[in-house]
């Protein structure tokens, strides 16, 4: 069972271009998408999300690009917010959010406060995110409230990250082809199964997630043990 999945949403651009419309014009529809695959996502048994969606080095994008996928969030968390609530879905954020402009931080904020009740599910959105990033920022954050000398452990390390609430993804998956993770949750999928698909992320619906639980049903996970049935 995957308890917490995490995707790498890539090819908005390719599949844009293939259909001879600008790259914002893909960026829209992958965003339609993000709420077909949660619905997938909550019907296979699974309770968090985490989407990459705004990466540390997409800053340095066209303004224009960038601009519209500000919108895009912008527009996201307002008008997905009655069908959270409806759904008893939590949205989080993850990443440098403080850099995102005050339209999207507002809008989001509003969805994550109203939705901070919700139990049902978490839609976990990687925003000005990178695994480097928050790696430093933890590191940071704890020398600056740490009191103790004694050597840091993983556990208390975790304490310091984005979100260590959250358990480490079980699968990532990664659309559009590319074999790398791309700065990408680099602490928290230690352990994660990796599942990379040819498919653009416009085209991942429900039966293409589905194909990848069922690769992820097969798969020997020991966590650097041996397997006991052999």
């Amino acid at each position: 069972m995957v308890n917490h999945l995490a995707i790498i949403m890539d090819g908005n651009g390719r599949w844009a271009e293939k259909r001879g419309l600008g790259r914002s014009e893909g960026h829209r529809a992958g965003a339609k998408q993000i709420s077909t695959v949660v619905d997938a996502a909550r019907k296979a048994g699974i309770k968090y999300l985490t989407v990459y969606a705004f990466s540390t080095e997409n800053w340095k994008r066209p303004i224009a690009e960038v601009t519209a996928l500000m919108e895009l969030i912008r527009e996201f968390s307002e008008s997905k917010l009655e069908d959270m609530m409806k759904n008893n879905i939590r949205l989080r954020t993850i990443g440098r959010t403080d850099d995102l402009p005050l339209p999207a931080r507002k809008s989001l904020l509003k969805s994550i406060e109203a939705t901070a009740g919700n139990t049902g599910f978490t839609l976990n959105i990687a925003l000005s995110y990178g695994g480097r990033a928050e790696l430093v920022d933890a590191v940071n954050k704890l020398l600056k409230e740490r009191k103790s000398s004694a050597a840091v452990t993983e556990e208390e390390f975790r304490q310091y990250l984005y979100a260590p609430d959250i358990p480490d993804p079980d699968l990532m998956i990664r659309t559009g082809g590319e074999m790398r993770i791309s700065n990408f949750l680099l602490w928290e999928l230690s352990y994660a199964e990796l599942y990379v698909t040819d498919t653009l992320w416009p085209d991942f619906d429900e039966a293409a997630l589905n194909k990848a639980l069922e690769s992820f049903a097969g798969r020997d996970r020991r966590f650097g043990g041996l397997n006991k049935k052999k």
